[in-house]
């Protein structure tokens, strides 16, 4: 499932690309949107924290419509300090969005990652490839 968590995470695997222009993949031409409720996870969400780009987030986010996360990023070093309503705003944000179809493009060259039934195509053709 295309979640915001595995979004975040994702970069075009591309030979033309490289990180960091190739991150994060925006959201485009997205016309469904599932909200999959989820058990809120404290521990889990706050070990993911290091491991989230904060503006790439609030972009793919605003991208889908939600803008409740705040512009400046906590400290993600310091995840005991997220207070309790921010870690809630995470949860809904990462975990219970679901893009259902749409498709991911690359920052950099533009290729587009289909999503259809929640799952994105990120296959490239062989020449495509980095190696």
């Amino acid at each position: 499932m295309v979640r915001l968590i595995t979004q975040n995470l994702l970069s075009c695997p591309s030979r033309a690309c490289a990180y960091p222009t190739n991150f994060p993949l925006s959201f485009r031409n997205v016309t469904k949107l599932e909200m999959v409720e989820a058990d809120f996870n404290e521990e889990f969400l706050r070990g993911v924290l290091s491991r989230l780009e904060w503006q790439a987030l609030r972009k793919s986010a605003a991208e889908l419509g939600n803008t409740d996360l705040p512009e400046q990023s906590p400290d993600l070093t310091r995840p005991e300090a997220i207070p309790l309503d921010l870690l809630k705003s995470l949860h809904h944000v990462l975990l219970e969005i679901v893009v259902a179809d749409g498709e991911m493009v690359c920052p950099q060259c533009e290729h587009v990652y289909r999503i259809k039934d929640s799952i994105p195509n990120m296959l490239l053709a062989e020449h495509e490839i980095r190696r």
